[in-house]
């Protein structure tokens, strides 16, 4: 597998503006550096307080972005190919506290052809905080 760096930087370049991952979305998540833990793409996470919904939590929307953008850059980076979201179910498990920092974790669980079943979660220290499973579509490979 090439390196998970190259790889990245292949992405990003590609994807500079995304409100999950792109370092020059202004107001965008910055999801980033991204590391293979045990077969899963992880990544920590620490939201900005304009991120909130009701005071002191994490909006819900925010936290949907998040599991949704790490399951995608877990295809991405372990399975070498851009994805598309088909579908994805979440479960919110606990609030979500603003001021808190995420681990977030992505897992290809199966690959059929074009299609692959993510799982993703979110934690807060070893809480987590929510759940999600989706249906993702490969689009192209990820040359590096």
């Amino acid at each position: 597998m090439p390196d998970l760096k190259d790889r990245a930087a292949v992405i990003r370049s590609r994807y500079n503006e995304c409100f999950g991952c792109g370092l020059g979305n202004p107001i965008g998540l910055h999801l980033d550096n991204f590391a293979v833990d045990s077969g899963s793409i992880t990544a920590r996470f620490r939201p900005r307080h304009h991120y909130s919904g009701f005071a002191g939590i994490l909006h819900g929307g925010i936290i949907a972005t998040l599991l949704d953008e790490t399951m995608a850059w877990s295809a991405m980076l372990l399975e070498g190919t851009f994805v598309v979201t088909a579908n994805l179910d979440l479960k919110y498990r606990k609030p979500a506290p603003a001021d808190a920092e995420y681990q977030v974790r992505g897992t290809v669980v199966e690959r059929r052809g074009r299609r692959l079943r993510i799982q993703g979660e979110a934690l807060v220290g070893a809480t987590v905080i929510a759940q999600a499973a989706g249906l993702f579509l490969a689009t192209e490979p990820v040359e590096t």
